[in-house]
Protein backbone atom coordinates (compact mmCIF):
# COMPACT_ATOMS: atom_id res chain seq x y z
CA UNK A 1 0.00 0.00 0.00
CA UNK A 2 1.47 3.93 -0.92
CA UNK A 3 1.75 5.62 2.25
CA UNK A 4 0.57 9.34 2.26
CA UNK A 5 3.50 10.71 3.13
CA UNK A 6 4.96 9.05 -0.23
CA UNK A 7 2.91 11.51 -2.32
CA UNK A 8 2.03 15.20 -2.01
CA UNK A 9 -1.54 15.55 -0.65
CA UNK A 10 -2.59 18.28 -3.25
CA UNK A 11 -1.07 16.59 -6.17
CA UNK A 12 -3.91 15.36 -8.82
CA UNK A 13 -2.32 12.33 -10.41
CA UNK A 14 -1.62 10.99 -7.61
CA UNK A 15 -5.05 11.07 -5.88
CA UNK A 16 -7.01 7.46 -6.58
CA UNK A 17 -10.16 9.50 -7.77
CA UNK A 18 -8.17 11.34 -9.95
CA UNK A 19 -6.51 8.67 -11.32
CA UNK A 20 -9.38 6.23 -11.70
CA UNK A 21 -11.18 9.11 -13.43
CA UNK A 22 -8.66 9.51 -16.20
CA UNK A 23 -7.67 5.83 -16.45
CA UNK A 24 -11.80 5.56 -16.57
CA UNK A 25 -12.13 8.59 -19.23
CA UNK A 26 -9.28 7.37 -21.99
CA UNK A 27 -10.37 3.71 -22.66
CA UNK A 28 -13.71 5.59 -22.75
CA UNK A 29 -12.76 8.08 -25.48
CA UNK A 30 -11.01 5.23 -27.38
CA UNK A 31 -13.52 3.35 -26.98
CA UNK A 32 -16.89 5.33 -28.23
CA UNK A 33 -14.28 5.88 -31.37
CA UNK A 34 -13.61 2.24 -32.39
CA UNK A 35 -17.97 2.34 -32.33
CA UNK A 36 -18.57 5.22 -34.45
CA UNK A 37 -18.76 2.89 -37.69
CA UNK A 38 -21.17 1.27 -35.91
CA UNK A 39 -23.36 3.68 -35.55
CA UNK A 40 -23.77 2.81 -31.66
CA UNK A 41 -22.37 5.08 -28.47
CA UNK A 42 -23.05 5.95 -24.92
CA UNK A 43 -25.19 3.16 -23.27
CA UNK A 44 -26.66 1.82 -26.58
CA UNK A 45 -23.61 -1.23 -26.72
CA UNK A 46 -24.26 -1.90 -23.00
CA UNK A 47 -27.87 -1.98 -23.77
CA UNK A 48 -27.16 -4.07 -26.62
CA UNK A 49 -25.06 -6.70 -24.49
CA UNK A 50 -28.71 -6.91 -22.34
CA UNK A 51 -30.74 -7.39 -24.89
CA UNK A 52 -28.84 -9.80 -26.19
CA UNK A 53 -28.84 -12.19 -23.22
CA UNK A 54 -32.44 -13.42 -23.08
CA UNK A 55 -34.68 -13.61 -25.59
CA UNK A 56 -36.93 -10.93 -24.81
CA UNK A 57 -37.34 -8.57 -21.96
CA UNK A 58 -39.38 -5.85 -20.92
CA UNK A 59 -37.90 -2.31 -21.11
CA UNK A 60 -38.30 -2.25 -17.57
CA UNK A 61 -36.77 -5.26 -16.75
CA UNK A 62 -33.52 -4.13 -19.23
CA UNK A 63 -34.17 -0.57 -17.09
CA UNK A 64 -33.09 -2.13 -14.16
CA UNK A 65 -30.65 -4.88 -15.32
CA UNK A 66 -28.66 -1.12 -17.02
CA UNK A 67 -29.67 0.86 -14.30
CA UNK A 68 -31.27 3.51 -15.90
CA UNK A 69 -34.64 4.71 -15.17
CA UNK A 70 -37.16 3.87 -17.44
CA UNK A 71 -37.90 6.88 -19.07
CA UNK A 72 -33.95 7.06 -20.31
CA UNK A 73 -34.84 2.86 -21.30
CA UNK A 74 -37.38 4.20 -23.33
CA UNK A 75 -35.25 6.67 -25.50
CA UNK A 76 -32.26 4.18 -25.75
CA UNK A 77 -34.73 1.78 -27.28
CA UNK A 78 -36.30 4.25 -28.90
CA UNK A 79 -32.32 5.13 -30.77
CA UNK A 80 -31.91 1.75 -31.19
CA UNK A 81 -35.45 1.05 -33.00
CA UNK A 82 -34.54 3.99 -35.00
CA UNK A 83 -31.58 2.73 -36.34
CA UNK A 84 -33.20 -1.39 -37.01
CA UNK A 85 -31.12 -2.21 -33.99
CA UNK A 86 -34.14 -3.89 -31.66
CA UNK A 87 -37.93 -3.91 -31.84
CA UNK A 88 -40.47 -3.20 -29.33
CA UNK A 89 -43.62 -5.68 -29.38
CA UNK A 90 -46.80 -5.46 -26.58
CA UNK A 91 -46.24 -8.17 -24.11
CA UNK A 92 -48.63 -11.26 -24.63
CA UNK A 93 -48.75 -11.29 -20.75
CA UNK A 94 -49.37 -7.47 -20.23
CA UNK A 95 -50.54 -5.30 -22.55
CA UNK A 96 -49.51 -2.55 -20.61
CA UNK A 97 -45.69 -3.61 -21.28
CA UNK A 98 -43.33 -3.57 -24.20
CA UNK A 99 -40.93 -6.33 -24.78
CA UNK A 100 -37.80 -5.35 -26.70
CA UNK A 101 -35.32 -7.78 -28.39
CA UNK A 102 -32.73 -7.36 -30.96
CA UNK A 103 -33.51 -8.02 -34.31
CA UNK A 104 -30.77 -9.46 -36.87
CA UNK A 105 -28.82 -6.25 -37.29
CA UNK A 106 -28.83 -6.03 -33.62
CA UNK A 107 -27.06 -8.82 -33.04
CA UNK A 108 -24.59 -8.23 -35.80
CA UNK A 109 -24.10 -4.74 -34.59
CA UNK A 110 -23.55 -6.07 -31.22
CA UNK A 111 -20.64 -8.68 -32.48
CA UNK A 112 -19.01 -6.23 -34.42
CA UNK A 113 -18.76 -3.13 -31.84
CA UNK A 114 -17.94 -5.53 -29.42
CA UNK A 115 -15.41 -6.54 -31.06
CA UNK A 116 -14.02 -3.23 -31.59
CA UNK A 117 -14.45 -2.30 -27.77
CA UNK A 118 -12.37 -5.23 -26.87
CA UNK A 119 -9.57 -4.52 -29.34
CA UNK A 120 -9.54 -0.41 -27.53
CA UNK A 121 -9.20 -2.12 -24.81
CA UNK A 122 -6.36 -4.43 -25.07
CA UNK A 123 -4.36 -1.47 -26.89
CA UNK A 124 -5.75 0.88 -23.47
CA UNK A 125 -3.93 -2.53 -21.34
CA UNK A 126 -0.68 -2.97 -23.90
CA UNK A 127 1.31 -1.07 -21.63
CA UNK A 128 1.05 -3.46 -19.28
CA UNK A 129 2.26 -7.04 -19.67
CA UNK A 130 -0.66 -9.97 -19.12
CA UNK A 131 -0.16 -10.81 -15.76
CA UNK A 132 -0.57 -6.96 -14.65
CA UNK A 133 -3.82 -6.48 -16.54
CA UNK A 134 -5.22 -9.54 -15.62
CA UNK A 135 -4.55 -8.37 -11.75
CA UNK A 136 -6.19 -5.01 -12.41
CA UNK A 137 -8.77 -5.76 -14.36
CA UNK A 138 -9.88 -8.67 -11.16
CA UNK A 139 -8.91 -5.96 -8.46
CA UNK A 140 -11.62 -3.57 -10.03
CA UNK A 141 -13.89 -6.32 -10.54
CA UNK A 142 -13.40 -6.58 -6.46
CA UNK A 143 -13.86 -2.76 -6.15
CA UNK A 144 -17.29 -2.50 -8.15
CA UNK A 145 -18.40 -5.80 -6.60
CA UNK A 146 -21.52 -5.26 -4.61
CA UNK A 147 -21.36 -5.33 -0.45
CA UNK A 148 -22.58 -7.48 1.59
CA UNK A 149 -25.32 -6.58 2.97
CA UNK A 150 -24.94 -5.68 7.02
CA UNK A 151 -26.72 -8.17 9.40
Amino acid sequence: MVSDRETPSGSQEHRLGDLLQHAQAKPARKSARALVPYGVDGREPAALVVLADEETLSQAEAAGRLGVDPTTMAALVDGLEDHGLVERRRSPRDRRRNTVRLTDAGLLCLERAEAARRAAERRFLAPLDEQTAVALLRALRMLVAEEPTAR
